[in-house]
């Protein structure tokens, strides 16, 4: 059960990027949905990367400032992990971090 709830995470999150990248300037995924679900899996890994090395305030459920900051730095960092993929300004990060924090306070579909 847990599987089928990861997976619809990630769909869920590659639709999200793809909303996003039509929404924000300075954000664009490339490659289609294929492309906007490795998008989703580098964020989410480098996510929990930094959960884990900063703690629980930088969670996405935590919503505050230091929430909002660290997920643009993901952001803006996973275009270097997949160059070809994601293409992110520091302002479209900020953009994609805000968008991505309200459709995930309207749908939360967290694993935990």
């Amino acid at each position: 059960m847990n599987w089928i709830k990861a997976i619809i995470r990630f769909v869920v999150s590659a639709l999200v990027l793809i909303v996003v990248s039509w929404l924000s300037p300075g954000f664009a995924v490339k490659g289609g949905f294929a492309g906007a679900l490795v998008a989703a899996a580098v964020i989410a890994i480098l996510g929990y990367i930094a959960e884990a090395l900063l703690g629980d305030r930088v969670s996405p459920q935590s919503r505050g400032l230091v929430g909002f900051i660290t997920a643009a730095v993901v952001i803006y960092l996973a275009q270097f992990i997949v160059p070809g993929l994601l293409s992110v300004s520091i302002i479209g990060a900020l953009i994609a971090a805000f968008v991505i924090g309200l459709i995930d306070a309207v749908v939360p579909t967290f694993i935990r």
